[in-house]
């Protein structure tokens, strides 16, 4: 990967100590890929410190090395042999992404980035697809890759800055694409991975327990969020924060205090907010007002929630410049993101199966609770929890799905390198009475065998996910795929 003409070290704002400033070809943070002319990031990691892999790089012809003070003390002198530039930076990541904006040089001129703990996905989606409605060439960036007017696959919800902002130029320079909405995790805040991007808005969807394996305290998770906020979104951008959410009021100080723009969004109150609500079997209707203005609109979306993430990304558009009429009559045009409270499969006496990605305890809550008022018979939960991931949240996971489902089934999720039964086991705990079913496509078959008329299942976890993570290896797996042969095999529709 490299920008596509040659450039120096100081025409991307670089100072090496002293002051080389060789010409530059390529730029990596994958010491494999490196080649003649390259500057090398060796970047800080959890487990192993990039400069540990210099001299591998400096033997493949990398000219320059950008890195922190202890990847200095590490690798400073096989630089300095290999007469290559060393730049040291007390922040690398931010400079990594600050350099990887400048070397590949084109973002979309539009871009807007949303935080939180859940809804991410569906909120920079909505806010793709309202664009598309309106006319615009536009993109999605996160969990389920890069969609809309161009689309490209993504390892990572929030991508390293190389790859990020090669994604981004090549959105510009191949798709044609002018608006782009992206998923700010907190991972990627964390690691400063957004901070070369130029942000029109950023959007805050709410605050529960996740990722504290990485974070390990609530106010360290916070934190990084925050600093969507507080770093990345600039003095003149706006702010569109979901004010139901106890941090909501949080994030709107964070933002005034950076002299940016506030829009509110709720339902006790808002610049935009929602007055009345109607579900049926088929969606819902929504009665909302914007700065005093009432407006009445369709969504054909399932679950009462999605009225929260539709407003959001509603409030995030406008923001953007676009006319509040034009947006609100995009909703009724909206669909069901992939792996977001999505229709798998209905049996034939009518009863539904629904995927979501829901894994946390108050997603999976939420979901539930969201599906309930769709439901006139039982509604059953299959649910599990990710190996190698916060152990904390998972008998919350099972008490949830108690709480809010009439039958639980708890079953493996993404096991990873842990044992999938003590895993379960811990899901079990928050979950007494639940059946548990460790082999996740015999816990769908099961949970459809046991709908009747009226019934629902809710599949949560994985949602868009294709694959299912045991060990090492990721094996074939699509929740919806299941659900959809679960339904033929029971109904007849498989020989």
């Amino acid at each position: 990967m490299g920008s596509p003409t040659t450039t120096t070290l100081n025409s991307l704002g670089l100072m090496a100590r002293g002051g080389e400033n060789p010409d530059l070809h390529h730029l990596e943070v994958d010491s494999r890929t490196v080649k003649p002319g390259t500057l090398f990031a060796a970047m800080p990691g959890s487990e192993v410190h990039g400069a540990t892999f210099v001299e591998g790089a400096l033997d493949k012809g990398a000219v320059a090395v950008l890195t922190d003070a202890m990847g200095a003390r590490i690798a400073g002198d096989a630089v300095s042999a290999a007469g290559a530039a060393l730049i040291v930076s007390e922040q690398p990541r931010e400079a990594l992404a600050r350099t990887a904006a400048l070397w590949f040089g084109q973002q979309p001129k539009t871009m807007v980035a949303v935080t939180g703990t859940n809804g991410k996905t569906s909120v920079s989606t909505f806010v793709r697809q309202i664009w598309i409605e309106m006319g615009f060439a536009a993109v999605n960036l996160g969990t389920t890759g890069v969609e809309g007017a161009w689309a490209a696959p993504l390892v990572h919800t929030t991508p390293e800055p190389i790859t990020l902002h090669r994604t981004l130029r090549d959105a510009v320079t191949e798709g044609g694409i002018t608006h782009a909405a992206m998923e700010a995790s907190s991972h990627g805040l964390d690691q400063r991975r957004l901070d070369g991007i130029t942000l029109t808005a950023a959007g805050f969807t709410n605050f529960t327990q996740d990722h504290l394996d990485y974070h390990e305290t609530f106010e360290a998770y916070f934190d990084a969020k925050a600093g969507l906020f507080a770093r990345v979104l600039p003095e003149d951008g706006t702010a569109v924060i979901n004010m139901d959410d106890p941090k909501g009021i949080d994030m709107a100080a964070i933002a005034k205090a950076r002299g940016c723009t506030v829009i509110t969004v709720g339902r006790d109150g808002g610049d935009l907010h929602l007055t009345s609500q109607r579900l049926d079997n088929t969606g819902q209707d929504l009665r909302f007002e914007w700065r005093g203005k009432a407006y009445q609109k369709r969504l054909e979306l399932i679950g009462g929630f999605q009225a929260d993430n539709v407003l959001l990304a509603a409030g995030l558009v406008i923001a953007c410049g676009g006319e509040p009429a034009d947006v609100f009559d995009a909703l009724p045009h909206l669909t069901t993101v992939r792996g977001r409270m999505q229709l798998a499969a209905t049996r034939g006496n009518g009863a539904a199966v629904f995927v979501d990605y829901a894994h946390t305890p108050d997603a999976v809550a939420t979901a539930l609770k969201a599906i309930r008022p769709h439901v006139m018979g039982r509604l059953i939960a299959i649910v599990g929890a990710g190996g190698d991931r916060d152990a904390g949240k998972r008998p919350l996971m099972g008490a949830a799905a108690t709480a809010h489902a009439d039958v639980v089934i708890v079953t493996d999720d993404n096991p990873r390198t842990e044992d999938p039964a003590t895993i379960r086991a811990a899901v079990l705990e928050g979950a007494p009475g639940a059946t548990e079913v460790g082999d996740r496509a015999e816990a769908i078959l099961r949970g459809v065998d046991m709908l009747e008329p009226g019934d629902a299942l809710l599949i949560a976890g994985k949602g868009h996910e294709s694959g299912q993570t045991v060990g090492t290896d990721v094996l074939p797996f699509d929740d919806v795929e299941q659900a959809s042969v679960a339904v033929a095999a029971l109904d007849g529709g498989l020989a």
